[in-house]
């Protein structure tokens, strides 16, 4: 469960690091000389997800372990859905922070262009949905991960508390994406994550993934509720 808590909390920490690099005037400056990207741009693009996605690779090796299901083909199956995951979340960040740092540059003003609105469409649609795809597949890998090698001892109180805690975090930056914005597919992705994580906990108990994801998915989903009743 120590691995399993720092793991998590350095998702916690790379969502602080997130909301710092989005906020902060000081990546605003351009990377090189020639201008191509903002350090905001570089560091949602490559810095802060390959810090989570190595943080979810080893919170995966964690939750596995010796047993004859490391040879069953789910395990086959969830390890494959895992990596087309990450490669999805990939390509989805790489679309979208390029075409969303040219569509804010060039496009805002003058957006009639083949040029402006080729870039807006990968910006506001094709990246979102290449990215919702991946999000959706790699932590829905993790849920059946944790279904097919559940955690062997009792959770402790403090145990829950942990969990709960990092949980708050994640579920702050639902938060954040549907709870002020017009909601979209985002919504979808996160309520059929918090469906099928509740769905678990409620099959197979007290399991490390299934109440971290169960807390911050509905967290996210109701605190964005209350919000979009009072926009």
């Amino acid at each position: 469960m120590k691995r399993i808590h720092t793991f998590l909390a350095i998702q916690s920490v790379v969502a602080i690091l997130v909301s710092i690099n989005r906020l902060g005037s000081f990546t605003l400056d351009y990377v090189l000389p020639n201008e191509f990207l903002r350090w905001v741009d570089l560091n949602n693009m490559l810095i802060l997800p390959m810090i989570s996605l190595i943080a979810f690779y080893f919170l995966k090796k964690t939750v596995e372990y010796n047993s004859p299901q490391r040879e069953s083909k789910t395990h086959f199956a969830i390890n494959l859905t895992f990596i087309i995951g990450i490669y999805l979340l990939a390509a989805g960040y790489g679309d979208h922070e390029v075409t969303n740092y040219l569509h804010h540059r060039f496009c805002l003003e003058d957006s009639s262009s083949d040029l402006c609105r080729i870039v807006i469409f990968n910006d506001d649609e094709f990246s979102h949905w290449v990215f919702f795809a991946g999000f959706i597949l790699m932590n829905a890998a993790l849920l059946f991960l944790q279904n097919l090698f559940p955690h062997k001892e009792e959770l402790s109180k403090t145990d829950i508390v942990l969990l709960i805690f990092n949980s708050l975090f994640l579920g702050a930056g639902i938060f954040a994406n549907l709870g002020f914005e017009d909601i979209g597919l985002d919504l979808y992705v996160v309520a059929v994550l918090a469906l099928l994580s509740v769905y678990f906990l409620w099959k197979k108990g007290k399991q490390p993934l299934f109440i971290y994801y169960t807390s911050a998915n509905w967290l996210g989903l109701i605190a964005s509720f209350v919000a979009q009743m009072f926009r």
